[in-house]
């Protein structure tokens, strides 16, 4: 399959401040690309030069196979985009503002403004001008603007921002529909973990500027750790039991017993047999899983401890900064 989006090198300073470094990554036609990272990771800056926004300092991207430059005037026939904060006039409304953007995309359908009012529940608020629109609806708004041309590709920055629950789930809906009906390329940027895992093809982390790894996210599973937690009556005498047994045993400040190795996790039964066996049965049993924001900070943790230099340079408070979430 081609690729959609392609970038090569792609770099951007600010002064002395590298912002974008040297990211190369292929997107390929038709799929769910979910761009991860913290907030300040480089995330918007490289959507706005794969949209010609700004020039990069160095490297090139490529859209349909077409370098992006500001003569590519036709290219942005084919892609729609919200990029932070979904702007409108603001005197306007909401079917005032969508009317405006038909004719700048030489829609000749002017029933198309009706269409996506519907498609993104905003028929109540037709009238209603911009200014005083809630901060979620502000946001149907933008992404209908980047809809309404049927484009077939659509860059989103962060498009879940102020949604409640429910619209985040029409918006992943929204989005899986296109991709799979109509072959739409989706470049999603979020921090919000756990919702793009759940529709998202692939996925490619960012921090500090550099693209840290790729990956299909039916591969995710086996990336995550796994650890089988244990609790009995007497946890010293089934520590000493399971150890005799041939089991890695650690027990942490809660007193609770955890195996990591795959013979316990994937039969948690032979467990549960040796310590009844021994005369402490098991009153808690259960295989976790890490969860994908401490996967997300295990995997950044491990570059910031490879990373000496940047690691002084750069005083990051993960929990103050990280604006991590995996709620959906």
């Amino acid at each position: 399959m081609p690729d959609c989006i392609t970038t090569e090198g792609l770099t951007r300073h600010f002064g002395k401040f590298c912002a974008v470094d040297d990211v190369s990554m292929h997107v390929r036609e038709g799929e769910i690309y979910g761009f991860l990272g913290l907030n300040g990771a480089g995330k918007t800056t490289t959507i706005r030069m794969l949209l010609g926004m700004i020039k990069p300092s160095s490297g090139q991207s490529y859209l349909f196979g077409q370098k992006v430059k500001p003569q590519a005037r036709e290219l942005w026939n084919r892609v729609g985009y919200l990029v932070e904060i979904p702007y409108s006039y603001p005197d306007l409304t909401v079917k005032e503002n969508l009317e405006i953007v038909r004719r700048l995309r030489s829609i000749s359908d002017p029933g198309c403004v009706d269409s996506i009012i519907e498609k993104f529940r905003l028929g109540d608020y037709r009238d209603r001008k911009a200014r005083n629109l809630s901060l979620g609806n502000t946001q149907r708004l933008g992404l209908a603007k980047a809809m309404i041309h049927n484009p077939s590709l659509l860059i989103l920055d962060e498009p879940a921002n102020s949604l409640d629950p429910e619209g985040i789930v029409e918006i992943r809906e929204l989005l899986r529909e296109l991709a799979a009906e109509k072959g739409v390329t989706i470049f999603i940027s979020s921090h919000i973990l756990g919702e793009i895992s759940k529709f998202a093809d692939r996925i490619g982390i960012i921090h500090r500027g550099r693209l840290i790894t790729e990956m299909d996210t039916g591969n995710l599973d086996n990336q995550l750790l796994r650890k089988l937690t244990v609790g009995t009556r007497d946890n010293q005498r089934a520590s000493s039991v399971l150890m005799n047994n041939g089991y890695a045993v650690s027990t942490d400040g809660g007193g609770v017993m955890s195996l990591e190795e795959r013979k316990a996790i994937e039969t948690p039964e032979n467990i549960a047999s040796l310590l009844v066996n021994a005369g402490c049965p098991p009153v808690m049993l259960k295989v976790e899983e890490e969860d994908l924001e401490s996967y997300f900070l295990r995997v950044i943790g491990q570059i910031e401890n490879s990373d000496e230099h940047s690691t002084k340079s750069w005083n990051m408070d993960y929990t103050d900064n990280a604006g991590i979430s995996t709620d959906s």
